[in-house]
């Protein structure tokens, strides 16, 4: 029954354009296109790339330039191009279509060798290995317009440089995920909160998501439309996958409840694929006729690639199914998460999160318990939820909070810890972690920043992808890491504030 709707990236294309004149004669002409493809060939190959890369004719002319950015725009499995000047190539030429591209855009400034011959170095050699000041030339043109991109720097031969090349092609992955992205909302937010709120417009105005509401008991129709048969499959498939406690198994006196959820699950799922949805919220505020507050069925969507927010929180949704995308066949995975409580022992802080009942099993290695227990919260039956405790290593943890004339993503780097101790009268999934550079820092910054209490936390990407989406998105990312002090991050919270009003125009 488990259905993945993360993509293969590798069904997804970055076109690789080489920048060039006429000037330098048809023999010159043609190693340009030969050493360029060598090297598309060579990014394509590498391990940590997972797009297709697809190399295109040398661009020569204004006209060209302009042609193929408008046919990037258009393909849909493009998610950006990666551009190389191999000679000098006037950079007037490409302004038209610098102004034209919609799609992501990798500025890679390499050479076709390692090496110089020193001793073989001739005029020809020159004329033919000019990256040094055609890409500056680029550099250049795309600072006086303002355009966005990364740029990389070394040969390709360089593992660092297809680290960062796979790292933004994850990243225009996920930017691309966001702008067909549909999020049906089950039920409003839950009252009284500040920071779930947000400009439903504005995002989909800065990243292509549709947000809208549905009632929940249109979600309840679904529910009870599952099947019986349908949901026998569906236990089976918990048998297999899950250590079920003894009171869920068949025939024993809370069966019934895991039934339940498991009608959750296949209403939950067909009517997000029904509508072409890819993320959902629900609120435990707003159940209509949902027996239960829907726990296990949200927990094995998220491992589908799903997002998710609870309390009616879109932007986390949005946040996790970008996450989700671009952590695409990696290890790790990306979970909706909550700062819930502290251990303040001195030297040795660490943050407990969790949330009621929703978090990603792919967060761990383990086999999940499926249990069920009380909830005193939202006023239905027991629900059902898989528990367990998210596997120990690099992780981070990134926020989305809508700051009125911007929204503001904040990541957090941090270590996952094992539990200090056994959790035993804690029956939800969780996690523990050190936050960067330390406790008191990061906790600082984090207020002084307003980032929400509700983020997602990948243990699968890092900070690398989270940069370059911010870019690709033209949103605010402040950073906390082991290189933050409360004083420069105070001061760039300030200078941001300035700046993204006046980047905005009047």
């Amino acid at each position: 029954m488990s259905r993945s709707i993360v993509p293969d990236l590798a069904s997804y294309e970055v076109w690789f354009l080489t920048g060039s004149q006429d000037l330098y004669g048809e023999e010159t002409l043609r190693q340009v296109a030969e050493q360029s493809q060598e090297i598309a060939r060579a990014l394509g190959a590498a391990e940590n790339v997972p797009v297709t890369v697809v190399w295109k004719p040398v661009l020569k002319d204004s006209e060209s330039i302009r042609t193929m950015m408008l046919e990037a725009n258009s393909a849909n499995t493009v998610v950006g191009v990666i551009a190389w000047m191999h000679t000098f190539s006037p950079a007037k030429m490409w302004i038209r279509g610098l102004d034209a591209l919609r799609k992501p855009l990798l500025h890679l400034h390499t050479q076709a060798n390692v090496e110089l011959p020193w001793s073989a170095i001739d005029f020809d050699f020159m004329n033919l290995n000019q990256a040094a000041h055609g890409d500056r030339e680029f550099g250049y043109i795309q600072s006086r317009m303002g355009v966005a991109r990364k740029t990389v720097v070394g040969h390709v031969s360089n593992p660092a440089v297809a680290s960062q090349v796979g790292s933004w092609s994850r990243a225009a992955s996920g930017w691309a995920a966001t702008r067909e992205m549909k999020l049906a909302r089950f039920g409003d937010n839950m009252r009284n909160v500040a920071v779930t709120e947000g400009d439903k417009t504005e995002a989909e105005i800065r990243f292509g998501v549709s947000v809208n509401t549905w009632g929940v008991n249109e979600l309840v129709e679904a529910v009870d439309a599952a099947s019986e048969s349908d949901v026998d499959a569906l236990i089976a498939e918990y048998e297999e996958a899950y250590d079920l406690v003894p009171e869920l198994r068949v025939g024993a006196e809370r069966h019934e409840s895991l039934r339940y959820g498991a009608k959750i699950e296949l209403g939950l799922r067909s009517f997000l694929e029904a509508g072409g949805f890819t993320a959902f919220t629900t609120n435990f505020e707003d159940l209509g006729g949902l027996r239960q507050l829907p726990g296990l069925a949200v927990q094995r969507l998220m491992a589908d690639g799903y997002g998710f927010g609870g309390e009616g929180d879109w932007k986390t949704a949005v946040l996790m199914r970008a996450a989700k995308v671009m952590g695409a066949g990696l290890a790790g995975g990306a979970s909706l998460m909550e700062d819930y409580t502290y251990d303040l022992t001195p030297g040795n802080e660490v943050i407990l999160g969790a949330h009621m009942l929703e978090i990603c099993p792919t967060l761990t290695t383990s086999r999940p318990s499926l249990e069920i227990h009380p909830l005193g919260i939202g006023g239905r039956e027991d629900p059902v939820r898989l528990v367990f405790d998210t596997d120990a290593g690099e992780g981070i943890v990134v926020a989305m909070s809508d700051m009125r004339d911007r929204f503001r993503l904040v990541a957090n780097v941090v270590e996952v810890v094992p539990l200090p101790e056994p959790l035993p009268h804690l029956p939800v999934a969780r996690a523990v972690w050190k936050p960067a550079p330390d406790f008191a820092t990061s906790t600082t910054a984090w207020l002084t920043a307003g980032a929400a209490h509700h983020t997602v936390m990948s243990t699968a990407i890092g900070l690398e992808e989270f940069e370059d989406f911010a870019l690709m998105a033209a949103t605010e990312l402040l950073v906390i890491d082991e290189h933050t002090t409360v004083r420069e991050f105070t001061n760039q919270v300030r200078w941001n504030a300035a700046y993204y009003r006046l980047a905005q125009g009047i």
